[in-house]
């Protein structure tokens, strides 16, 4: 079987979704006019995949709409897209892991229609990062925490593909010999990492960033949160400072694709990892798979 798929949807004269067509995910698909491509005028979900089995996608699409609404593209059919999703990732090789990655962009550049697709591949294995940990950096952001309020238009919490920020934070986080950044504001709070949701455990309780302070809202963290609550946890939302961080019994950065990765040093500074509940993290999280189509 493959190790990637494909789908391309079709739109109607709204911009809603009404189809969509596998077709080769080796040959050309978008025009060079494509505002995803030349522009980043658009939004994506990921949705991880285990033993070829989508985690929890009804989060995700809650998270997509919301992202399509606040870049003012045209409202969706979430059945359509889930059905575009569950074949994508039925037709990999149900290797361990994978994803799917779902993008609605903007379309042609002077065009009238969206273009959306969805694609699914099989990916490395991260459970050395759930073992080993991570080596983290702070980064300001360089905005304030109540950027979300004063700049909407900055488009703080939305998922969009305008990911060159992210990617030359990562960058200089391998300058500094690490493998993941958390952001902080101007003013001195934490936020997220540039592709991760921040959790912190300070005794039987779990802390994370409120999303009022312009971050993306976790579908992973949001996920952890309803379990450990049932479990004895408590959960808190809240503003968290590079002192919390240091402060924590352990901390993790969660998200799709890499579930739970505990934080193992902060700039330099080591933090201890809490390996039973990361593993009961991950568990908990496997079992949220769901059949794919076929």
């Amino acid at each position: 079987m493959p190790t990637s798929a494909l789908a391309l949807f079709d739109f109607d004269p709204s911009g809603a979704a009404t189809g969509y067509r596998l077709v080769d995910p080796a040959q050309p698909a978008l025009t060079v006019t494509e505002l995803a491509a030349t522009r980043g005028d658009g939004v994506f979900e990921t949705v991880g995949l285990h033993e070829g089995r989508p985690i929890k996608a009804a989060r995700h699409f809650e998270r997509f709409a919301n992202s399509v609404r606040m870049l003012d593209l045209p409202a969706q059919d979430t059945s359509v897209w889930d059905a575009a999703l569950r074949e994508v990732a039925a037709a990999l090789d149900a290797g361990p892991e994978g994803w799917v990655k779902m993008v609605l962009s903007r379309g042609i550049e002077g065009g009238d229609a969206p273009t959306g697709w969805a694609y699914a591949t099989v990916s490395p294995s991260t459970v050395s990062v759930r073992e080993e940990g991570l080596r983290v950096v702070l980064l300001d952001r360089g905005y304030r925490n109540d950027i979300a309020q004063t700049s909407p238009w900055l488009l703080q919490g939305a998922k969009t593909i305008s990911y060159a920020i992210n990617r030359a934070a990562y960058r200089e986080a391998a300058k500094r010999d690490a493998d993941d950044v958390v952001f902080t504001t101007s003013d001195g709070y934490l936020l997220e990492g540039p592709t991760s949701t921040l959790v912190l455990r300070t005794g039987m309780t779990l802390h994370t960033t409120r999303t009022d302070l312009g971050i993306l809202a976790g579908t992973t963290q949001a996920e952890l949160f309803e379990w450990a609550a049932r479990n004895g946890y408590s959960t808190v939302y809240e503003r968290l400072t590079p002192a919390d961080l240091a402060a924590a019994d352990a901390a993790w950065l969660v998200s799709s694709v890499r579930l739970a990765a505990p934080i193992r040093a902060v700039d330099g500074i080591p933090k201890p990892v809490d390996a039973a509940l990361t593993a009961s993290f991950t568990a908990h999280l496997h079992s949220l798979a769901t059949p794919s189509a076929g």
